[in-house]
């Protein structure tokens, strides 16, 4: 007798959203050092991804790179995140080889004893690591806390003319040296998430609206902003040169579900439950509502921030530039901020990218952000 054939359906696995090329570029982006004022070579790298996306490209005086589609429509749209990361500039050395260091950018100055960093100098990289007395004598009589002023690199030089033989000067940048990691149960580790993942979140919709052959009514500008971890800086310059009639940006912000955060201080935000859509003075009412009502329809899940007087990211620079544009945060839950161990779900990565792409498709040159 014939042997029945299985009808039973076979189940499919999954297919990741995050195709290899995505990956790759995760990696190599989130790897390379894009220190406040320095933050070219990492703009090379989110350039060269997001060309096969885009009509044309712009970069400004100070770095900034812009992608650009539809690049002759009246209305204008910019989605946006920043590319620079928090570093250390050399401040002082010593007669005796050690350097000291200041802040570019927020620096952590606790964490930095015993971490190995990059000098970046004009002959290349030139290694080295923050040094700490040992445990051993340390006593509560003569123990300092990690400052500004006491914590110092090593680059194994026993003067100051062979700190600077090796290209070291006062000024030089210095960054830590961890890289991007898979960790457990769909977390990302990496030294940069703030905010290199929101360049890959944008980058990643620009992809989405070519693969998906999506037409847009408007010019769509995928802005890459510099120097934001001092001022808003890059963001302030693009915002003046674009004039854009709407702005979403992308950052980051505090997973309160770990240790020693306050939810009553911080709000509530969790890693692993979707983006995080910010309420405040800057934050535009209608488009925050447009982003809300998306989630939902799309069955995307999100949270709710709640800021008082300024977002303390890009969004600012650009809802109060050019006489007000209407501008929105959409933010990714993070934990350890301006660690070299930042810490993100994969899942909300997606969902950040899905839902800035099906709010694109929202918004028309006919959508009404007048309030009255």
């Amino acid at each position: 007798m014939a042997k029945a054939k299985d009808t039973k359906a076979k189940s499919k696995t999954k297919k990741d959203f995050f195709e290899q090329s995505s990956m790759d570029f995760i990696k190599k982006y989130l790897d390379n050092a894009s220190p406040t004022g320095y933050e070219a070579n990492g703009q090379k790298i989110w350039l060269e991804y997001l060309k096969p996306y885009i009509d044309s490209h712009i970069v400004d005086a100070y770095g900034t790179a812009v992608g650009v589609i539809n690049p002759d429509a009246e209305f204008k749209v910019v989605i946006e995140a920043h590319a620079d990361e928090i570093s250390w500039y050399v401040k002082y050395i010593t007669s005796d080889g050690f350097i000291h260091v200041c802040r570019n950018g927020g620096s952590d100055h606790q964490i930095a004893p015993s971490m190995r960093v990059n000098l970046h100098t004009k002959k290349g990289i030139v290694r080295g690591v923050f040094g700490w007395p040992a445990i051993h004598v340390r006593t509560p009589q003569n123990e300092k806390k990690p400052e500004t002023e006491t914590i110092w690199i090593d680059v194994n030089c026993k003067n100051k003319k062979e700190v600077e033989a090796l290209g070291i000067e006062i000024g030089t940048v210095c960054t830590f040296v961890d890289g991007f990691e898979i960790g457990n149960n769909g977390y990302w580790i990496a030294r940069a998430h703030d905010n290199r993942m929101g360049g890959v979140i944008i980058a990643e919709v620009a992809r989405m609206l070519k693969e998906n052959k999506k037409k847009l009514p408007f010019t769509l500008y995928i802005v890459n902003s510099v120097q934001e971890e001092v001022g808003l800086n890059g963001a302030t310059m693009i915002a003046n040169r674009l004039k854009p009639n709407v702005a979403i940006c992308t950052d980051v912000t505090h997973d309160t579900a770990t240790p020693m955060m306050s939810k009553a201080a911080q709000g509530e935000a969790t890693c692993g439950e979707g983006p995080v859509v910010c309420v405040g003075p800057a934050v535009h009412n209608i488009l925050r509502e447009l982003i809300v009502d998306t989630a939902k329809k799309h069955k995307l899940k999100y949270q709710l921030q709640a800021v008082s007087r300024f977002t303390g990211t890009d969004t600012d620079a650009f809802a109060f530039s050019n006489g007000g544009v209407p501008s929105a945060l959409i933010s990714l839950p993070l934990r350890y901020m301006h660690t070299t161990v930042e810490t993100v779900h994969k899942d909300d990565v997606e969902n950040c990218i899905k839902l800035m792409y099906e709010v694109l498709l929202k918004i028309t040159p006919k959508t009404n952000f007048q309030y009255f």
